[in-house]
């Protein structure tokens, strides 16, 4: 396994993603792990990640720098190269020209991690500072224009450090560099799906022994990939919970509980709690108390539930990597809070029951394989992620039941024109949003005063980065004639046109 040391950057996720996309297992751990706790871990390789503060700075993360003397290649990343330099005796300064984006990196020595490199190839830069005196031993393999060390080594002790990012796609050569790295660090590339089901099922097992597990199912990939590994594990004693809340999209309540039935043959306790969700709603505008409102109740109705079972100890959930890194700083390190999560930043602290959160590693095609592996079938495995809020974060304002039947009969256009178009397993994302204002329109010559709808449409790998999908004109002109059409209360409707980043794929 390789080691990730979460300096803070934005970017992690994107490292442990690349080393998995290369069959090799990796796991993320603050600056504040010890030299004797990363011996314990075992790691083949180390790998120091960006993050966006100076080395200089008061409260600046470091590590113990015993690290580089492990016997282990190292890889540092950006502030990872910095506080390498820094920590083994070298000198950081102030770069005279910040270096933000494309730049091109060129090669004079494509040996070690820069084995392959053509003599010029593109990279991605983000950074301030920059080194100024390398330390002893290391030896410079490439620069750009504005940054005569953008790579440099020591291979006599297996130290490598990047001024750029390998790891994000602007740098058509990085995954090459990081197959490079997990070379020279002996890696055996074993890691896949059905090993992943196989130590899940056995850590399932260990973990809750003879002991009752309650999980919330919300029809998703996420819950239902969970749910089918659970059950797997430790068979009738997963008791799937399925909440409808009241802000589910039109008809997924019933089609999800016949997929279970029939499908997995997996019985599953179906809850009506959409009255206690909308009363607790009432009034409510900001997304961040909706989803805390939304996270709150929805352990509540588990708890009211789990009575009922009895001797219930665990909750499971389908919580995924992205979920906990964009909602708090991964594993204690510095990055910084995007968003909260309803199932990672909504939990009450007294929740009586322990979590199990089997996919909270992975990425969402890493579970979309999982689900495969499993048996699942092919319409749930697509299925594109829904959020644990619900229509909530996509009524902008004030959630009433009037507003959300009136946004399912938008989406269900949507995803139908979608569906048609031989569009939705392409797409990492299509939904409506209703937009908290009125305009002005005309329908049979009469002046209206109705509701505008906004269309997202994304196509992404992780949901971390995501692009806006360019949807054919005459599809998006009959996705709006239709609405405008079939859903009184419509009058107008937007088409939205921002990428992530800045923009996030949610509005809300």
């Amino acid at each position: 396994m390789i080691l990730i040391i979460d300096f803070g950057s934005q970017y992690n996720q994107l490292i442990a993603r690349r080393v998995r996309e290369l069959k090799v297992y990796c796991q993320i751990e603050p600056p504040a792990i010890t030299a004797e706790a990363i011996r314990a871990l075992r790691p083949e390789g180390v790998i120091l990640s960006g993050g966006p503060a100076s080395i200089y700075e008061t409260g600046s993360p470091r590590l113990d720098p015993a690290v580089f003397g492990l016997g282990v290649p190292v890889l540092g990343i950006c502030y990872g190269m910095q506080y390498m330099v820094h920590a083994l005796g070298g000198v950081v300064e102030a770069a005279s020209k910040r270096e933000y984006g494309l730049a091109d990196l060129l090669v004079e020595r494509p040996e070690g991690v820069l084995a392959g490199l053509p003599e010029k190839t593109p990279c991605w830069m983000s950074h301030g500072d920059s080194i100024k005196n390398l330390p002893a031993g290391f030896e410079t393999l490439a620069r750009t224009e504005n940054t005569p060390h953008a790579a440099i080594a020591c291979p006599s002790r297996g130290l490598y450090a990047l001024q750029f990012h390998p790891e994000v796609t602007h740098t058509p050569k990085g995954k090459l560099i990081l197959d490079n790295f997990l070379g020279l660090c002996r890696c055996k590339k074993n890691w896949n799906m059905r090993s992943f089901v196989k130590d899940s099922v056995k850590t399932i097992q260990e973990t809750v022994g003879n002991e009752k597990v309650i999980l919330g199912l919300s029809g998703g990939v996420d819950s239902s990939v969970a749910a089918v590994l659970i059950h797997k594990a430790i068979g009738d004693n997963l008791h799937p919970i399925f909440v409808d809340n009241g802000l589910l999209r039109k008809n997924e309540a019933a089609r999800l509980d016949q997929v279970f039935r029939q499908n997995l043959r997996v019985p599953v306790r179906m809850v009506d709690a959409g009255g206690q969700f909308l009363d607790a709603l009432s009034g409510v505008s900001d997304p961040e108390q909706k989803r805390k409102i939304i996270g709150k109740l929805f352990i509540e109705v588990f708890e009211a539930e789990a009575a009922k079972i009895g001797g219930v100890e665990f909750l499971a959930q389908g919580t995924l990597y992205p979920d906990v890194i964009e909602s708090v700083s991964a594993w204690g390190g510095p990055s910084v809070v995007i968003k909260s999560h309803h199932n990672v930043g909504g939990l009450p602290e007294n929740m009586r029951h322990k979590l199990i959160e089997p996919l909270k590693y992975l990425f969402k095609d890493e579970v979309r394989k999982v689900g495969e592996e499993l048996g699942l079938p092919e319409d749930m495995v697509w299925r594109q992620p829904f959020p644990g809020p619900g229509l909530a974060i996509r009524v902008l304002g004030e959630v009433t039941r009037e507003r959300l039947d009136l946004l399912r009969e938008v989406d269900a256009i949507l995803i139908g024109e979608i569906r048609a178009a031989g569009l939705y397993k392409k797409l990492w994302q299509s939904f409506a949003v209703l937009l908290p204002v009125r305009s002005v329109g005309i329908m049979g010559d009469q002046r209206t005063y109705e509701n505008a709808a906004a269309i997202r449409a994304v196509t992404s790998k992780d949901a971390m980065t995501a692009d806006w999908a360019r949807l054919p004109h005459e599809l998006l002109a009959r996705i709006s004639n239709r609405i405008i059409n079939e859903v009184r209360g419509v009058n107008r409707v937007v088409y939205d046109i921002s990428s992530k980043p800045p923009s996030t794929i949610e509005w809300e």
